[in-house]
């Protein structure tokens, strides 16, 4: 029996606009060495899934395309009524890393903070 070679086989795509500074900091994950965004998204993913990311940035008309896996679940129905999604870890390289740096160039200041996110 031959391995399976079909949709699973090439990284899913993930678009998300994100419109504050407020949504930006909830979204995203600095724990992660990379960096890494909390995208809401209803379909189903497994830890480690390779998945591409289309992300806009407020006013900046430049979509970030970056590949990212998966690191982090929040099932539907989670406690504290968490929205369903998935924590994306950005890749190590260089569209990664400047994704990175852009997002914490806009949070200067809030990163670290005591503000609830959509993680932790």
């Amino acid at each position: 029996m031959s391995e399976a070679t079909g949709p699973a086989a090439r990284p899913s795509v993930l678009s998300m606009n994100i419109n504050s500074k407020s949504a930006l900091y909830a979204a995203y994950m600095p724990f992660l060495a990379n960096g890494g965004i909390f995208v809401p998204t209803p379909k189903q993913y497994r830890l480690g899934d390779e998945v591409f990311v289309l992300l806009q940035l407020m006013d900046d008309p430049t979509k970030h395309a970056v590949a990212a896996s998966v690191a982090w679940i929040t099932p539907p129905g989670a406690q504290g009524g968490k929205i369903q999604g998935v924590g994306l870890h950005f890749s190590a390289d260089e569209a990664g890393k400047a994704l990175r740096s852009r997002i914490e160039t806009v949070l200067a200041g809030l990163v670290g903070s005591t503000r609830p996110t959509h993680t932790l």
